[in-house]
């Protein structure tokens, strides 16, 4: 799975760095955020004049992707989850919108105090990603 991370293509925005690459109060964020863990990849996006830094890390087999600010603050949150494990209404909604295709990863997506479920599927040799919210609503980008 880690060569899958790092194989991912690159927004044209976004680049690959290195922990001595991060501003000082990111760096620090991401070693207290990330004890225990596996870094898998670290990179710094610029969009809308906004730079974000994401860290890919692995612990016990799951995956768990954090998003900074540049001034070291936790924006997001996406943490590799069991189906079974989502609220009744989301786990209904994604086996129903991915139906005929096979699930093969799902992530609960938490930004500030709202929190959806996505779906990582393979179906007709094609890989999607659908998302919904705790009631099975889908989730609006």
């Amino acid at each position: 799975m880690a060569t899958a991370l790092c194989a991912l293509p690159l927004g044209a925005a976004e680049k690959r760095v290195q922990m001595k690459d991060l501003p000082p109060p990111v760096a620090q964020a991401v070693q207290e955020q990330t004890k225990g863990a596996e870094i898998r990849g670290l990179s710094k996006e610029t969009e809308g004049g906004r730079t974000q830094y994401e860290v890919e890390t692995v612990a016990g087999g799951k995956s768990r992707d954090l998003t900074f600010d540049g001034s070291g603050r936790l924006i997001e949150v996406e943490q590799e989850v069991a189906l079974d494990s989502l609220p009744a209404a989301a786990r209904a909604a994604l086996e129903k919108r991915t139906a005929g295709g096979k699930i093969v990863k799902v992530e609960t997506v938490t930004r500030g105090s709202a929190t959806t479920y996505e779906a990582t599927y393979t179906k007709s040799g094609r890989t999607r990603e659908i998302g919904v919210t705790a009631d099975g609503s889908p989730v609006k980008d």
